[in-house]
């Protein structure tokens, strides 16, 4: 199927990233999170293109882009944002990660500073998913990561499981009809378990509190958090990037199932930085 403003950039020989490329104006880059695709940032692309260059990316063995046995972390994805990033031309952009995609865009900030960067828009992520000191924001206890792990992510069918539960209970709080769930299941499901597992690794392993506390004093930075761990979230961010703004909405995939008040959420940051 033809998508509007879609290409290909090859970041590693025989990897292409595809990249949605619409709109004119002040670029903002979409980068989605675990297993996810370009596809769940359809309102948001459909909005900004309208006032701004919209860039939304497969990150590789995701969605259209190369599936590939090699680079499935988080460092590699920073290196591949960094590539499509300079072969597009993209200057002064508003960089957006959702949950692990977020941590694509600190990987950046580790590797190339603020270069071409404008501001943060990071969405429902912590820098650090895994800690042992109570109160800290984290994607759950280490023996529940383990367990995701070592019982979920060895077959598809607990891929499927473990995806679909996570859709249901966290990403989204309203009841799904029937093919919405399969459709996000499905977009999910582009990335082979074997490869959802490496992932899941590398990012439950990562620790950017170093890179957000930089970003946090270098350039306005947005953090959107889902209302179910609001508290803590913004007390860890207070801790950790205390320049940072943070908006509280919806669920983990809260610029989905609210769009219009994300939208405006982000537009009001767009407006507020370029003062």
């Amino acid at each position: 199927m033809a998508v509007s403003g879609g290409k290909y950039v090859e970041v590693d020989p025989g990897v292409e990233l595809f990249v949605q490329d619409v709109g004119k104006g002040d670029p903002i880059v979409f980068i989605p999170g675990f297993t996810f695709t370009t596809e769940v940032f359809s309102k948001q692309v459909e909005h900004f293109s309208k006032t701004n260059r919209v860039i939304a990316i497969d990150p590789r063995s995701h969605g259209r882009s190369t599936v590939t046995v090699h680079g499935n972390d988080y460092v590699t994805h920073g290196t591949d944002l960094g590539k499509v990033l300079r072969e597009l031309d993209v200057e002064n952009a508003v960089l957006s990660g959702w949950s692990f995609g977020c941590l694509t865009v600190w990987e950046y900030v580790k590797q190339f500073g603020f270069e071409r960067i404008r501001s943060l828009v990071l969405i429902d992520m912590s820098p650090k998913s895994l800690s042992v000191n109570d109160g800290d924001w984290t994607e759950g206890p280490l023996d529940e990561i383990g367990a995701i792990y070592n019982t979920y992510l060895r077959n598809p069918q607990g891929h499927r499981e473990f995806i679909t539960g996570y859709i249901t209970q966290v990403m989204v709080q309203r009841k799904l009809r029937e093919e919405e769930l399969a459709w996000l299941v499905g977009e999910s499901l582009k990335t082979p378990y074997y490869i959802a597992a490496n992932l899941f690794a590398s990012g439950m392993f990562s620790d950017y509190r170093e890179q957000a506390r930089i970003a946090s004093e270098t350039v306005p930075v947005l953090n959107v958090v889902a209302e179910h761990w609001a508290d803590t979230a913004k007390a860890f961010i207070e801790k950790t990037a205390p320049r940072s703004k943070v908006a509280v909405l919806g669920g983990h995939m809260m610029f989905w199932e609210h769009s219009e008040k994300f939208n405006e959420i982000l537009e009001q940051f767009l407006s507020e930085s370029r003062k």
